[in-house]
C-alpha cells in the first residue's frame, strides 16, 4: 500500500507518480490528493525562498507526468497525440495557470474515440484543473491558425507530451511562417493586439491594481517579444536575441530578472487567492508584500513592495517598446528605401524616426540628451526615436550628474522643452520613459513608482504628475474645449504657460519625504526656477502655486462659498486675478490627474462658482469687500427679472420672501430663487410636500427641491430615500421659514456620475420622496446598497469634530469616516435621535474616506452650546458608523 500522501519531494518523481497512478489507483480522489500534495510542497518551497524558475519548471514536469500517465491509463489510443500549447507548451505554469492542450489526430474520429476523449477531459476538469482544449487535424490547425492570430500563436508554443512524434512535427511544419502568418503579417497583427490591450489599461503600467499578466510591462509584453523572436529568427528563447545582437547581455538580464519577479508575484497571487488571479488587487497586496519580505508597519510595507513592482514593469515596458521598434525596423522597414534627412551634426531623421548620427554622440555632446526631445517637438514629421538611439540614451543616463544639471545649455534646453507650443506633456512622458526626466530631476526620480495605498490616488505619484501636465495641455486644445470650457477660456489669459507646467511638475514632487509636501515642494520649485534663469517674480509664483495647490479644492468642498465673508477671505489669500487664474487651472488639472472619475458637472460647477465669485471680489478690490446688503439686493432684483410676468401680483412674491430670511438669498442663486418662488406660489396646502426635480442646474448635478411643513426628521428621511434610490448627494441646503416651512435643496448625481434624466426616473424619485415625507411616522427600510469590494481593505476610523460659527449662530460638525452606502442616512438618523436640526451639508469623498461637513443647530435653531450635547451626538454617530 502506498502512503496516503507521498512524503517530501516524491510526488515529483516519475517512478513514484507512475506507481501511485496505476490503472487500479488512478481514482479521482487519489489524483486530487496528489495535486494537493504537489501544491502544498511547491507553496512551502516558495515560502522558503526557492528560485521561482525551479518551481515553475517543477510544476510543469509534475503536470506533464500527471497528464501523460492519465492519458495512458484513461485513453491510450495510438491514433491520438497529446500536445501542450500556449503557456503550458512554453513551459510556464503557475499554480492557477490554465493548462492548454491540443489533441492531434490524422483523420475523422470514431464516436467511441470522441467519447473517451471527452471522458479524459472531464476527469481533468473534475480534478479542478483549468483545462483549455482543442481536438484538431493538421488541416484544422492550418485553417484555424490562418483565421485567428491567437490560435497561430498558441501553436507556435506547441510541445509534444505523448503520441506520434512524426504527426506532431508535421503539424509544426504546416503552421510555420512559410505556411501561415508570414513574419511581417504576424508582427503587425501582434503589435495591433498589444496596442489595444495597453489601451484597455489606460496605456500605463502604473495603475494601483495592475494586471500582472496583461497590463503594460506585464508578462504578456515579455511573451510578445518571445513570439516575434521565434517567428522571425526561429529563436527557442530570448537568450538567442543576444546572439542576433537584438539584445545586449545587460538587457537580457533585465528581461530575465523582470520575468522572474513577475512569476513570483503571480505565484504568490495564485497561492493566496487559491485560484488563478492575475490582478494585484488591494485585498492581496499586503499579503503578497509580506511574502516578498516587506513587513514594515502600517501601509509602508505594501507601498515599498508596489514601488518595486512599478519600477520593474516600467523597465520591462521600456524594453518592450525598444525591442518591438527594433523588430519593426528589421521586419517591416527592412526592404524600404532609406530616407535620411540630416537635422544637425548630432541627429538625423531616418524613415520618419530620429536617430543619433554616430555612436558616441551623447558621450561627446551630453547636452544632446536634452536636445533630442526638443527636436522631436520642433519637427512634427518625426514619429519617434530609433531603437538603437533609445538604447544609447538609456546607456548614457550616468552622464546626467550634478555637472550636467548645472550646465547652462541643459538648463536652457529643458526650459525650451517646457516652453514649446506643442507636445510638452508628450515629451515629458517620453523623457520619463527613457529615464532622462528622473535623472535630470532627482526629486522626480525619487517618487517614480511611489504609490499611496488608498482609493483616492489611482496612479503612482510620477504618473499623476505627468497626467496633471497633460491636462494642463488639454485646456489649450480646441478639441477639449467642450469638456473644459472655463479652463479653456482662462488659459488664454495667463501670460506664461510654462510656469503652469512647472507648478504641475513640482506640486506633488515632495510626497513621501515626511512633513508637508506642499511646503517642501515649494522650496524645491523655487530653487529650480532660480537655477533655470527665471526671474524672482516668476519663481515666487511657481513656488506659491505649489504651496497652495490644495487651497482652492479644499475651500470649494469644505466652505460655504455663497458666504461673502468666505469669498473675501479666500480672495485675500489669492491676492490678484493672475494668481487666481493660475491656481484655478492647476486645481482642475490636479483633480482630473488624481482620478478622472472625480471630475463631474458638480465639481466643475463648484470650482467655477468659487472662481467667478473670487474674480468679482478681486475686481472690486480687496479694500472694497463684497457687502452682504448689496449682495441681497442684487440677488433679489435678478430673481424678479427671471420670474417676469408669470406671477403678476407683486405682494404674493413679497409675502413668500418676507418669511425666508437673508440666509436663503445668500445661499441660493437668482435662478433657483425664481424657480422656487414660482412653484411655492402655485402650490396649495393639499399638494404639500412639494417636490421638484431639475435635470440641469447652474450648480452642476441635478437639483431636488422640497417644500413642506417643518418636521424634526425630514433630513434623515430624505437622505435615506435618496440613498435607497442609488443617488449620490453632493450638497444640501436646508432653510426654515419664520412661518414653519422648510425649503430643502439637494444636488445629486446618479451612481454613474451622470445627472438624473428620463421622465420615469424623475417620477420614481418624486413618488418615493412624497410618500416617505408624507408618512413621517412610518418606519423606513434600511439602505441595502452593496458595499464596494475595495472599501473593506481601507477602514477609516470615524472622527467627529465640532466648531462654532458664531456669526451665523450655528455649529459646524465635521464627520470623517469610511465612505459607504447609507452613510448620510445613518448620520441623519443619529442627529435626529439627538434632537439636532440640519441647515446644510457639504459632501466630499476622497477615495475610501468621506469627509462631510454639517451646519447644525439645536431644536431651537441656535448654536449648540452644551458640551454634553456634542458628546452625545458624537457617540451616536460613531455607534452608527462602525469602522469596517
Amino acid at each position: 500500500m502506498l502512503p496516503e500522501v507521498l512524503p517530501d519531494n516524491r510526488v515529483f518523481e516519475p517512478d513514484s507518480l507512475a506507481e501511485a497512478l496505476s490503472p487500479e489507483g488512478a481514482s479521482l480522489d487519489r489524483c486530487k490528493q496528489l495535486l494537493k500534495e504537489a501544491d502544498r510542497h511547491l507553496a512551502g518551497e516558495f515560502d522558503q525562498g526557492r528560485p521561482i524558475d525551479e518551481l515553475v519548471a517543477k510544476r510543469v514536469r509534475f503536470m506533464d507526468q500527471l497528464l501523460v500517465r492519465l492519458w495512458h491509463v484513461k485513453l491510450n489510443d495510438p491514433s491520438l497525440t497529446l500536445v501542450a500549447v500556449g503557456g503550458y507548451g512554453r513551459g510556464e505554469l503557475l499554480p492557477g495557470s490554465d493548462i492548454d492542450l491540443m489533441i492531434l489526430h490524422k483523420s475523422r474520429l470514431k464516436p467511441d474515440t470522441q467519447r473517451r476523449i471527452q471522458d479524459y477531459l472531464t476527469f481533468l476538469w473534475d480534478l479542478g484543473l483549468e483545462v483549455g482544449h482543442s481536438v484538431r487535424t493538421i488541416r484544422d490547425c492550418q485553417r484555424e491558425g490562418r483565421a485567428d492570430i491567437t490560435v497561430a500563436t498558441n501553436l507556435m508554443e506547441a510541445r509534444l507530451l505523448t503520441g506520434d512524434a512524426e504527426l506532431f512535427n508535421a503539424m509544426v511544419k504546416a503552421t510555420g511562417p512559410n505556411r501561415l502568418w508570414p513574419t511581417r503579417r504576424f508582427f503587425e497583427a501582434k503589435l495591433a493586439e498589444q496596442v489595444l490591450r495597453h489601451k484597455h489599461y489606460s496605456d500605463t503600467e502604473h495603475n494601483l491594481e495592475p494586471n500582472v499578466k496583461e497590463g503594460p510591462g506585464g508578462l504578456r509584453d515579455i511573451q510578445m517579444i518571445g513570439w516575434v523572436a521565434k517567428r522571425h529568427f526561429g529563436a527557442a528563447d530570448l537568450a538567442e536575441l543576444v546572439r542576433h545582437k537584438f539584445l545586449t547581455a545587460e538587457e537580457f538580464d533585465a528581461l530575465r530578472r523582470g520575468t522572474l519577479f513577475l512569476w513570483k508575484v503571480r505565484f504568490a497571487l495564485h497561492t493566496i487567492a487559491g485560484r488563478r488571479e492575475d490582478r494585484l488587487l488591494f485585498e492581496y497586496q499586503k499579503r503578497v508584500a509580506e511574502k516578498f519580505g516587506y513587513t514594515a508597519p502600517g501601509n509602508s510595507g505594501v507601498e515599498q513592495f508596489m514601488k518595486e513592482y512599478h519600477h520593474t514593469v516600467g523597465d520591462l515596458s521600456r524594453l518592450n517598446e525598444m525591442l518591438l521598434q527594433l523588430f519593426q525596423e528589421a521586419i517591416v522597414y527592412a526592404r524600404r528605401r532609406e530616407k535620411i534627412k540630416p537635422i544637425n551634426n548630432r541627429f538625423q531623421i531616418r524613415n520618419d524616426y530620429i536617430e543619433a548620427r554616430r555612436g558616441n554622440v551623447f558621450k561627446r555632446y551630453p547636452f544632446a540628451l536634452m536636445e533630442i526631445f526638443l527636436l522631436i517637438q520642433q519637427n512634427p514629421s518625426i514619429k519617434g526615436v530609433r531603437a538603437a538611439t533609445i538604447r544609447m540614451i538609456r546607456e548614457s543616463l550616468p552622464l546626467i550628474d550634478d555637472d550636467f544639471r548645472a550646465d547652462i545649455r541643459n538648463r536652457s534646453l529643458f526650459m525650451e522643452i517646457i516652453r514649446q507650443p506643442r507636445h510638452v506633456g508628450h515629451e515629458l512622458r517620453r523623457m520619463h520613459r527613457y529615464g532622462v526626466l528622473g535623472a535630470y530631476l532627482p526629486a522626480y526620480g525619487a517618487v517614480e513608482g511611489t504609490m499611496q495605498f488608498d482609493l483616492f490616488h489611482v496612479y503612482t505619484v510620477d504618473e499623476h504628475i505627468l497626467f496633471v501636465v497633460q491636462y494642463l495641455r488639454f485646456f489649450g486644445m480646441p478639441e477639449h474645449a467642450g469638456r473644459f470650457p472655463l479652463p479653456h477660456r482662462v488659459l488664454q489669459t495667463i501670460p506664461k504657460q510654462e510656469l503652469l507646467y512647472l507648478a504641475g511638475i513640482f506640486h506633488d514632487i515632495a510626497k513621501g519625504r515626511g512633513g508637508d509636501h506642499s511646503l517642501l515642494g515649494k522650496v524645491e520649485a523655487y530653487n529650480f526656477c532660480r537655477n533655470h534663469q527665471l526671474g524672482e517674480f516668476d519663481s515666487r509664483l511657481v513656488a506659491w502655486l505649489v504651496e497652495h495647490h490644495l487651497l482652492m479644492s479644499m475651500t470649494a468642498q469644505r466652505e460655504d462659498i455663497n458666504d461673502p465673508d468666505i469669498i473675501n477671505r479666500f480672495a485675500g489669500t489669492i491676492g490678484d486675478i493672475m494668481h487666481l487664474n493660475y491656481l484655478y487651472l492647476l486645481t482642475v488639472a490636479d483633480i482630473n490627474g488624481t482620478n478622472p472619475q472625480l471630475w463631474n458637472s458638480w465639481k466643475a460647477a463648484l470650482l467655477a462658482d468659487l472662481y467667478e465669485n473670487t474674480l468679482l471680489a478681486l475686481r472690486r478690490g480687496l479694500e472694497n469687500p463684497i457687502d452682504k446688503a448689496e449682495r441681497l439686493q442684487e440677488v433679489k432684483q435678478r430673481a424678479l427679472e427671471l420670474i417676469g410676468p408669470k406671477i403678476e401680483v407683486m405682494h404674493e412674491i413679497e409675502e413668500i420672501w418676507a418669511n425666508l430670511g437673508d440666509d436663503y438669498f445668500i445661499r441660493h442663486s437668482p435662478d433657483e430663487i425664481a424657480w422656487h418662488t414660482r412653484a411655492i406660489a402655485k402650490s396649495s396646502e393639499k399638494r404639500l410636500p412639494l417636490v421638484l426635480i431639475r435635470e440641469m442646474t447652474g450648480r452642476g448635478g441635478s437639483e431636488i427641491f422640497i417644500y413642506m411643513h417643518d418636521h424634526d426628521n425630514i433630513f434623515s428621511r430624505t437622505v435615506r430615500t435618496l440613498d435607497q434610490l442609488r443617488l449620490n448627494i453632493l450638497d444640501a441646503r436646508i432653510i426654515t421659514s419664520s412661518t414653519g416651512y422648510t425649503l430643502d435643496t439637494y444636488i445629486v448625481l446618479e451612481n454613474s456620475g451622470n445627472r438624473v434624466s428620463g421622465r420615469e426616473r424623475k417620477k420614481e424619485i418624486k413618488n418615493a420622496l412624497r410618500h416617505n415625507l408624507t408618512h413621517l411616522d412610518e418606519p423606513m427600510k434600511a439602505v441595502t446598497r452593496i458595499h464596494s469590494r475595495k472599501l473593506r481593505h481601507f477602514p477609516v476610523s470615524t472622527l467627529v469634530l465640532f466648531s462654532q460659527d458664531k456669526k451665523n449662530n450655528r455649529t459646524i460638525m465635521e464627520v470623517s469616516a469610511t465612505d459607504r452606502p447609507g452613510l448620510l442616512s445613518a448620520i441623519g438618523s443619529a442627529m435626529e435621535s439627538c434632537g439636532i436640526s440640519v441647515h446644510g451639508a457639504k459632501i466630499a469623498t476622497y477615495g475610501e474616506r468621506a469627509e462631510d461637513i454639517f451646519f447644525i443647530t439645536d431644536s431651537d435653531h441656535r448654536m449648540i452650546r452644551h458640551a454634553d450635547t456634542c458628546k452625545r451626538l458624537r457617540k451616536s454617530i460613531i455607534e452608527a458608523l462602525p469602522s469596517q
